[in-house]
């Protein structure tokens, strides 16, 4: 079991980010004693908005989200020592990237479907 950091030396006041209901002993984002060194990936907002916007608008968003996530995530992994911030976002909008692409496919395999069985019927 280990032990919790010791508090601020006398006259000092709380941790710069302190949370009045959270942890006296400083907050999750790494704070005054330590904790992990975060950070946020540059383009894990534009990986979610491509995503979401994938799936609502424009199809043809979703590989791009897809390969951008994958990307990202390669690159979240290849840093071990810092923990991002954002990785939920990451791998939220290559989801829908994902999914969005899956539809694109299943859209092709109907479409090509219909003009087979179009092609067919106007034959006999």
């Amino acid at each position: 079991m280990s032990m919790p950091p010791p508090p601020p030396p006398p006259g000092q006041g709380p941790p710069p980010h302190h949370q009045p209901y959270g942890n006296p002993y400083g907050n999750q984002w790494g704070g005054q004693y330590g904790g992990g060194q975060y950070a946020e990936h540059p383009q894990g907002s534009t990986i979610l908005v491509l995503g979401i916007l994938s799936l609502v608008v424009c199809a043809v968003l979703g590989p791009i989200a897809w390969s951008m996530g994958n990307k990202a995530i390669r690159e979240m992994d290849a840093q071990p020592t810092v923990q991002f911030a954002n990785r939920g976002n990451v791998t939220a909008g290559r989801i829908c990237g994902i999914i969005s692409t899956v539809l694109i496919g299943l859209g092709l395999v109907v479409f090509v479907i219909a003009i087979v069985a179009v092609a067919a019927g106007s034959s006999s």
